[in-house]
């Protein structure tokens, strides 16, 4: 599902501290969304700024399925999930160039997070498509994009694409240069 793919070696600057001082704190951000027991997706998840907050709200009896297309992030994504004891709770996959390869978890999604990542993908259609077939009815997803690398137009494409996999808006949570949408299935 790659077009334009963050070079791995940036995923160490992605999960610097100095992220969460700001608008982009994981608990701040997911908290309202994310509760223990849940099962989340995390496509692109880097190595793990908002996974490892994300296996911490899902607790021992939930689990985080983050999907990356680059090995190496998920590598050190596992690393950083050993050193900190929440292993157990993350589960990571390789992507395929054309899926996220999620079709065992159909109706077994409660949230997905997509964040900075739908503009690196070919095709935002597959990507919801696939995503909304994860969710269970009443699940969410959040979309963050960021807007120094996505345009009103390209994030528009994507808001239609979501609806057209049925998903519905509802109230997102404003950030910061960003732009965000949440979506819930109904």
């Amino acid at each position: 599902m790659a077009e334009h793919v963050c070079p791995w070696w940036l995923g160490y600057f992605l999960i610097s501290p100095f992220r969460q001082w700001g608008t982009q704190n994981p608990d701040k951000l997911l908290g309202p969304y994310v509760t223990p027991g849940m099962t989340v997706l995390e496509p692109g998840p880097g190595m793990g700024f908002f996974t490892l907050p994300l296996a911490r709200m899902v607790g021992p009896s939930g689990r985080v399925v983050a999907v990356d297309i680059q090995p190496k992030m998920l590598d050190r994504l596992r690393r950083r999930a050993r050193k900190d004891g929440l292993i157990e709770r993350i589960e990571t996959r390789l992507a395929r160039p054309d899926s996220l390869a999620i079709d065992d978890l159909k109706g077994a999604v409660d949230f997905v997070l997509a964040f900075a990542m739908v503009h690196e993908l070919p095709s935002p259609e597959a990507f919801f498509r696939e995503t909304a077939a994860a969710l269970k009815p009443g699940g969410r997803l959040l979309l963050a994009e960021p807007v120094g690398h996505v345009k009103a137009p390209r994030f528009t494409r994507e808001l239609q694409a979501a609806r057209d996999a049925g998903l519905v808006e509802a109230n997102a949570p404003p950030l910061k240069r960003n732009l965000t949408a949440l979506f819930r299935k109904n």
